[in-house]
Formats: structure tokens, C-alpha cells, sequence
């Protein structure tokens, strides 16, 4: 396994950022976290709960497509599964209040 460098979510963030530059890989992180709000919020309004299997395929696969296809890197997800999590909410939540851009400057 990787080492791990990151001592805090404070310090991974601004990293995550960085591994996150490729717009069409952040439009793929926005759209499946989009996504799995929308297949969580369905699972339970419906009392649905097989769907909740749905929601690491759907947050994962566009995430991880982003990521082998545009980005061409390695998902933190590998090294850093919770703080990876968090971070990704953290971005979805700060692009739809239009804090941090769709379209990063390389």
C-alpha cells in the first residue's frame, strides 16, 4: 500500500484539488454525486433499499471513468477512501454554490 502523507483532511483537500484538474473529469464527479443523491433520496422516499447497492456504482463509476479516462491518474479513493469521500462531497457541494469552478486553469 501507498504511504500515506496526508496527516489531515485540511491537508489532503488542496491535493485532491489538483488530482482533479481535467474539466470533463469534474463534470463526471459532479454528475454521479448528482446522481447518488438523487438514487439515495429515490431509495428511501420508495422505501427502495436495494437501490442503496446502486449508489457506490454510480458515485464510483463516473468518478473513476473521470479519472482512467480524462485525468489519466490514480483515484485517491485507493489511498485515501474516507478523506477521498468527503473531498468529493466537499467539491460537489462548493461547484453547485459556485465556490470552486467546473473548469479549473491548469
Amino acid at each position: 500500500m501507498a504511504e500515506r502523507k496526508y496527516k489531515s483532511f485540511k491537508e489532503f483537500y488542496p491535493y485532491y484539488l489538483t488530482e482533479h484538474q481535467d474539466p470533463t473529469c469534474r463534470k463526471l464527479h459532479f454528475t454521479g454525486t448528482a446522481i447518488l443523491f438523487g438514487v439515495l433520496a429515490w431509495a428511501l422516499i420508495t422505501q427502495t433499499y436495494w437501490g442503496l447497492a446502486l449508489i457506490p456504482v454510480v458515485g464510483y463509476g463516473f468518478a473513476w471513468v473521470g479519472h482512467f479516462f480524462y485525468e489519466k491518474n490514480k483515484p485517491a479513493t485507493f489511498t485515501y477512501p474516507l478523506w477521498s469521500l468527503a473531498s468529493d462531497f466537499k467539491m460537489f457541494f462548493q461547484i453547485l454554490i459556485g465556490k470552486q469552478p467546473i473548469n479549473p486553469q491548469r
